[in-house]
């Protein structure tokens, strides 16, 4: 049986999985973060089905058009899981708030029905929040982007140190040490090095 979360605004079914691929096994998506980064940060609880009828809203969608205009939404830095989003189509469809039809390759494709607009109507404030949060987190990632050319010279860095193996002597590692920790320094604050 499957039916509204208790909070209303959300999908959960009898196994315990919220909808939104942030059940008990953990994120549903491929967040691009660094270690720690957790989907939660991009969608909360009951905000996936609502943000996939919204697009579907929008214009008719397969499963793999709404990851791509999440990702999209979300600036490249996530995309859902399809283990989030087609168990999500399958509840928006049982619930009849979507129909699906074969297009011809073998894809489903996926419309609103006029309860699934009906819901949306009813829950628009917390459609508009969950954008104005996705456009958040976009432009929070974009800040947190290294630009190219400091990503690279992080790679020749640790090829450079892993390069070095033969020559870990004390002297040597504390030469070392001491260039990592002056460049660390002058990089935190905002100092060219010497």
């Amino acid at each position: 049986m499957h039916g509204r979360s208790p909070r209303g605004g959300g999908f959960s079914n009898d196994h315990g999985d919220r909808g939104d691929g942030m059940g008990p096994g953990g994120p549903g998506g491929r967040g691009r973060g660094g270690p720690g980064e957790r989907a939660e940060r991009v969608f909360g609880r009951g905000d996936l089905p609502l943000i996939v009828l919204a697009l579907i809203e929008i214009s008719p969608r397969h499963g793999y058009e709404i990851i791509k205009a999440i990702e999209e939404r979300c600036g490249g830095a996530y995309a859902p899981s399809p283990g989030a989003v087609y168990p999500t189509l399958t509840l928006l469809e049982e619930q009849d708030q979507v129909t699906s039809s074969d297009s011809g390759n073998g894809k489903k494709r996926y419309t609103i029905t006029e309860q699934g607009s009906a819901y949306l109507l009813e829950n628009r404030a917390q459609v508009d929040g969950i954008l104005a949060r996705l456009d958040m987190f976009a432009r929070m990632q974009a800040r947190r982007a290294l630009p190219e050319r400091v990503h690279q010279a992080m790679h020749t860095l640790k090829h450079a140190l892993l390069l070095n193996k033969s020559n870990w002597n004390d002297a040597e590692a504390e030469r070392v040490s001491a260039l990592l920790e002056q460049a660390a320094n002058a990089i935190a604050d905002g100092q060219p090095t010497e």
